[in-house]
């Protein structure tokens, strides 16, 4: 089956007692069983839901891994997988992270006695420097939001490889029609599938693959255990999504691409972070390892004033915290996503407040030009 094939077609499809084409919402919570421990594949709604297996198959399937979990949200899904850890363990993550990743790491697993460091994970040196003894895992974004910073996924799964380590990948912002972490080396996928996998700003939710029976096994167990997961009405909407992943994801490449072509012409527009150009740092490596460059731009406009008045000019980028819509959406990282990362390290990372994040949707592209140029004329 060839990959847009298997958005549709993929995991467990239809109804055959109906003969539905879609899989219906199981809206239940209890199911009867036919003798005390004997029950039909299902007992109670935070263990399994037919709904949410059929969304668990479908992207164990497209991601190329053994088994799926759904959870109530990307960061649900986060935690969880750090449930596989235990008071003392260390792990390196890659530093300019999700604001929401840093937050609960920096200041809510340190409360369990995980530590962590964070380094620039496109720099081999620096992870081989960060490995302590205690070290369990290393926790990679590529590309990195806000940023777009990437990371050599094959070359990160031969350290984790050298030194026994959990190899943990988001891949939130490439999606896994343009790549599969599994495919170089990855132990677990994970996705904040609030945004390009949903991708009609209507469902939050949060998705995790895995390898091997072994890390399945422990991951059931965390998600029975943890309880947060996701129910049948949005596992439905996820699933609903996930169909037209692939011809999403190729317009909004191509409409990204234009729109970059057009903020190269701007002069107050600096430092435009993007994968998919030559000019970014990481496009040779991004371009072995993933089928495309996504949706999402970074761009400076010199400061916090300049930004604020792109945004109040803006007629079609709606000002937002998400991404991977079918609108387009805008935000400023140091005061919106990432404000909780303290701002020494913003500044040291380079997330300025001048900074603007694009999160590029399904609209005319020539719309968009023409919006972003009659903001800068404020």
């Amino acid at each position: 089956m060839r990959r847009k094939t298997a958005f549709i077609h993929g995991g467990i499809t239809g109804d055959d007692h109906t003969g539905a084409v879609s899989v219906p919402i199981y809206q239940v919570s209890t199911y009867k069983q036919d003798q005390v421990g004997k029950h039909r594949g299902y007992e109670y709604s935070r263990t399994g839901n037919p709904t949410r297996h059929a969304l668990e198959q479908l992207i164990a399937e497209i991601e190329g891994g053994v088994a799926g979990y759904a959870f109530s949200s990307g960061m649900a899904a986060i935690t969880s997988i750090f449930m596989l850890l235990k008071s003392g363990d260390h792990i390196i993550c890659t530093d300019d992270v999700y604001g929401g990743t840093y937050r609960l790491i920096a200041n809510v697993l340190e409360r369990f006695q995980i530590d962590v460091t964070f380094v620039n994970t496109a720099n081999e040196q620096a992870i081989r420097n960060a490995i302590q003894p205690n070290t369990r895992a290393i926790y990679v974004e590529t590309p990195t939001n806000p940023l777009l910073k990437i990371t050599d996924l094959q070359l990160v799964a031969t350290i984790a490889k050298d030194y026994q380590l959990r190899y943990i990948v988001d891949n939130t912002f490439s999606t896994p029609y343009w790549q599969n972490p599994i495919e170089h080396g990855a132990d677990i996928v994970i996705h904040s599938a609030t945004k390009y996998l949903g991708g009609h700003s209507d469902v939050v939710a949060g998705l995790v693959v895995v390898k091997d029976e072994v890390l399945a096994e422990e991951m059931h167990y965390v998600q029975n255990s943890v309880g947060a997961v996701l129910g049948p009405q949005d596992a439905w909407l996820l699933m609903r999504g996930i169909k037209t992943l692939a011809v999403r994801m190729e317009e909004i490449e191509a409409n990204t691409q234009a729109f970059i072509q057009h903020l190269q012409f701007h002069p107050e527009i600096s430092n435009i972070y993007y994968p998919g150009i030559p000019t970014h740092e990481g496009y040779e490596i991004h371009r072995q390892q993933a089928r495309g460059a996504g949706g999402m731009v970074s761009f400076d406009v010199g400061s916090e004033e300049n930004a604020n008045q792109l945004l109040s000019n803006l007629r079609y980028f709606t000002l937002a915290e998400s991404l991977g819509a079918v609108e387009s959406l805008i935000s400023v990282p140091a005061k919106m996503t990432h404000a909780s990362i303290p701002t020494e390290r913003r500044i040291e990372l380079g997330i300025t407040d001048g900074l603007i994040r694009v999160s590029i949707g399904l609209e005319d592209i020539e719309d968009l030009k023409e919006d972003i140029d009659q903001a800068l004329r404020g």
